[in-house]
Order: structure tokens, then sequence, then C-alpha cells
């Protein structure tokens, strides 16, 4: 009995119990389905996470604020301010991995222009502000430093303010109010979007730094520094000169606890991948619990075949079929009911996949290995489940089968 005539056998098979293979394949079309569906969410979650993070700016690095003990008691991170305006001038002349460096200073304020009224956050930064995030303006243009060096009240505007302030009017040249002070509109920036770990960047008021330290919060301290390396195989150099000069500049003696710390562009993407790959490994098992019961669903009706076919098993090794033929016959009978299970799963996996990005607007992103792995799955979960009926059906007495009623 060669391999085409056993083919064409099963396949005849499984097309007189139609609905009973269709039933049995259901299992399996659910479980690739669902597999497929759940990794393009979490693999479209990384990639959007990713993404964010690269939009935040170049080679990053923010220098922030620790904390500090109060009566022995650790207070929380951002307490200890001892970060000063002249520790960014100093990291810039001092550090030759650093290519732009800006105080950062962040509070909160109402906003109003005529009879509109909005609550943002408001930053104070440098004009390197914007050459580390590379975030350039849609009309207008940024403050420069001139407005830095003298404290001028001007600001640059996200486009969540611009909607809810300027709903119908360029806001470029107008007045506002920020916590009852007047400030010139000098730009607007391109929309960014919500950012990976954060607010939306696009409800916010950017003035310099200067600006909201005495105008606004009266403060002498900032909360934190944005760094940029030249390059991002310079980012450790950054981060390694950085922390010398400030502990030098801080007066902190060899062994003590820094009274800053900093994080990287890098640390972040590295901690949101490990967090999406959790997930996504989370997701693509408890989907793959469908697979398990979809193949033990093709072990059933194989064993109920078997059952059913036990006389056309004796008649067939009466006629001279040898057991390795039908221990072949009733594999290929599984192998094709879920190989087609999972080339269907596969078709309603990657529409299903479609449908939520489009329907629900999640990112989601469909691999070409994950489909691969999907019909090799698929594949071998009938090879798996499918032997142990093959070798019970190929294991028969043929003159016993033939007496079967």
């Amino acid at each position: 009995m060669n391999l085409l005539f056993t083919m064409k056998t099963a396949f005849m098979a499984l097309l007189r119990n139609r609905l009973r293979s269709g039933l049995t394949m259901l299992g399996i079309i659910i479980g690739i389905s669902s597999v497929i569906v759940m990794i393009s969410v979490g693999q479209g979650a990384k990639a959007s996470i990713e993404n964010q993070i690269k939009s935040m700016g170049t080679n990053m690095l923010m220098v922030m604020s620790g904390s500090m003990k109060s009566m022995g008691q650790r207070q929380a991170a951002g307490s200890s301010q001892t970060m000063t305006p002249e520790d960014v001038e100093a990291i810039l002349k001092e550090c030759p991995a650093v290519l732009n460096a800006t105080p950062n200073v962040s509070s909160s304020g109402s906003l109003v222009y005529g009879n509109a009224n909005w609550t943002s956050s408001l930053l104070g930064v440098s004009p390197d502000y914007f050459i580390i995030r590379d975030w350039q303006t849609s009309s207008g243009t940024v403050f420069t430093e001139s407005d830095v060096n003298g404290a001028n009240k001007v600001c640059v505007l996200g486009t969540e303010v611009v909607a809810n302030l300027f709903p119908n009017e360029d806001p470029i040249g107008k007045m506002i109010r920020i916590k009852g002070i007047p400030f010139k509109v000098v730009g607007v920036m391109v929309s960014k979007g919500q950012a990976a770990m954060g607010p939306n960047q696009d409800d916010t008021v950017i003035i310099p730094y200067t600006t909201l330290m005495k105008r606004i919060l009266n403060q002498t301290n900032i909360s934190g520094i944005m760094v940029s390396a030249v390059s991002q195989d310079q980012i450790s150099d950054a981060k390694e000169q950085i922390t010398e000069l400030l502990r030098a500049r801080h007066r902190i003696k060899k062994g003590g606890e820094d009274d800053f710390f900093i994080g990287s562009q890098t640390d972040m993407t590295n901690k949101a991948t490990s967090i999406a790959n959790v997930m996504t490994l989370l997701l693509g098992s408890v989907a793959s619990i469908s697979l398990i019961v979809g193949g033990i669903g093709i072990m059933n009706i194989m064993l109920v075949s078997v059952r059913e076919r036990t006389r056309e098993i004796g008649i067939r090794m009466a006629l001279g079929a040898r057991s390795r033929d039908i221990l072949l016959q009733f594999m290929v009978e599984a192998f094709v009911l879920s190989l087609i299970g999972g080339l269907v799963g596969i078709i309603l996996g990657v529409s299903g996949a479609m449908l939520i990005s489009k329907i629900a607007k999640w990112s989601t992103y469909i691999s070409f290995i994950s489909i691969v792995l999907s019909i090799g799955f698929s594949s071998a979960i009938g090879i798996f489940f499918g032997f142990y009926p093959a070798r019970m059906a190929a294991q028969l007495n043929p003159i016993e089968a033939l007496r079967f009623e």
C-alpha cells in the first residue's frame, strides 16, 4: 500500500463523516486563531511601547533628584532637591560624552484665554530640550537662549492645549494667562501623543526654566536634568561621567549614597520590552490551552473511529495490508485534521488581529514566524495525539477484527 493510496483512503474516511471531522477540527481552529491573536496583540503592544520610548528623544539620559533621609526615615524619590542650573552648565563643560543638556522643572497650573480655561502641566526647560527630544514646531518657533537669560514670559503649547484654548484661532502671538501671569504664545509643537510611561505629551505648556523658577515657583533648585549623549555607544560613558561630576559637586564622600539617580532610554526600553515579553508569553500560554483541548478531541474521535472501523481494518489486513500501513493511514487522518484546522485557524487568527486593530484601535503585529510556528505546532498536535489511536488500530488481531460486530 503506497503513500498516495494511504492518503486517498484517509481523505475518503474523513469525508464520510464531514460533520464529525469539522467539529473535531474546531478545537484546533479555535486554539490556533487564539494563539495568533494573542501573540499579535502582545507583539503590537511591545512595538508600540518601543516606538513611544524612541519618540522621547535620541540617546537620552534623565538625571533625577534622589531621596533623602529626614529624622532617620527615607523620604520619597525626588525629595532631595540638590540639583541646580549650575550642575547643567558643569555637565556640558566637563562631560565629553554629553552633547546637549537642559534643566527640567515641572509643575501644573490653570491656563486662561478669553472665556476659555484649561489646566495643564507646565514644563520649564532650555532650548536644548527641543534638540534632545527631536521635537519640532508645527507653527511658530521655540523660545531662545536670550528668553531663558531674561526669564521672559513666552511659551510653546502642545496640541491638546491649543485644542482647548484656541479651537478656532491661530494661537501664535496671542497672550494667555498661566496662574494669572500673562505669557505670549510663540509656537505650537507637533503632536507626539501619549507617552509610554507618563502623561499626554501634547497636554503641556513649555516655558523657559528660569521663568518657571523665578516668576511662578519661586525656587532655585531644579527637579532634573535631561541629557543626550554624543552617540548611542557613549550613553554608558556619559552616565559614568555625570555620576562622577555630580558626586564631586555635591560633595558626596566615597561610599556615600548618591542624592540623584540616572535613567537611560536603553533602561526604559529594556524594562518595557521585558514586561511586554512576559505579557505575550502569558497570553500565548493561556491561548495554547485550547490547542491541548483540541488535540485531546482529535485523540477521542480517532479512538471512536478505530472502534467503528474495526471490521474494515480486519478486511484490509486480510487483503494484505501491513500493520504499518494501518498505522500510517490513521496517522495521516489525524495529521490532516490538525493541518486543515491549523490553516483555517491561521486565516481566522490573522483576520481577528486585523479586526481588533481596526475596531479597538489597538496596535497589532502579525509575524511570519508566528504563522510558521502555528502550522508546525498544529501538525505536531495531530501527530502526537493521533499516534496512540493509530498504534491501537495497527495492533488489532485480523481474525478478531473480522469477527467484530
